[in-house]
């Protein structure tokens, strides 16, 4: 008697296509805004701003963004870091700037969007749990300010968050799809 190699091909194929059909689980998605607001004042900078995930004991899950005035000579730029005072005691003291896909130069007036896939750089494998989304905002001869925006993650359902800031920040968006 011979035997077929391939004879458990047309009893799998159904199963086999199935699996195909369905791909691969999509990763969860994080899309945040954040709105600087005009400010009318004698004497504007654009704020240093720091964004990230935080856990429910307050230490930092993943650095998402860091905004600061990178054409400075020098890297002097990196000396005001510590004005974002919560970012900078949690985790920014810690890091050698710039971050790779994290730090860029200061944002203006007006709405800028940020997207970010579980899995992926910079916000990684978040295990399932309670965060915060945490945005910091430090401007020159200006205030600072500090937003919470609370998440669960990964989501079960898509969620749309706004916080809104009184001074440095304004509309702070928060948008999670499974």
């Amino acid at each position: 008697m011979r035997f077929n190699k391939h004879a458990w091909l047309p009893a799998a194929l159904p199963g086999l296509l199935t699996g195909i059909a369905a791909g691969p689980a999509s990763a969860a998605d994080m899309n945040v805004k954040v709105e600087i607001p005009r400010l009318n004042v004698a004497e504007y900078h654009r704020p240093y701003v720091a964004i990230w995930v935080e856990r429910p004991d307050q230490s930092v899950a993943a650095n998402l963004a860091v905004w600061y005035d990178t054409k400075l000579k020098d890297n002097e730029g990196t000396k005001w870091l510590k004005d974002m005072r919560q970012w900078w005691r949690k985790s920014g003291r810690e890091q050698q700037m710039p971050l790779d896909g994290v730090s860029g130069a200061t944002r203006p007036v007006g709405e800028h969007s940020l997207s970010f896939s579980d899995g992926k750089a910079p916000l990684g494998k978040l295990p399932a749990g309670k965060y915060q989304l945490v945005v910091e905002a430090a401007r020159e001869v200006g205030g600072r300010e500090l937003v919470k925006v609370p998440f669960e993650w990964p989501p079960k359902s898509a969620q749309n968050q706004k916080v809104k800031g009184e001074h440095e920040l304004g509309t702070i968006t928060l948008d999670l799809k499974p």
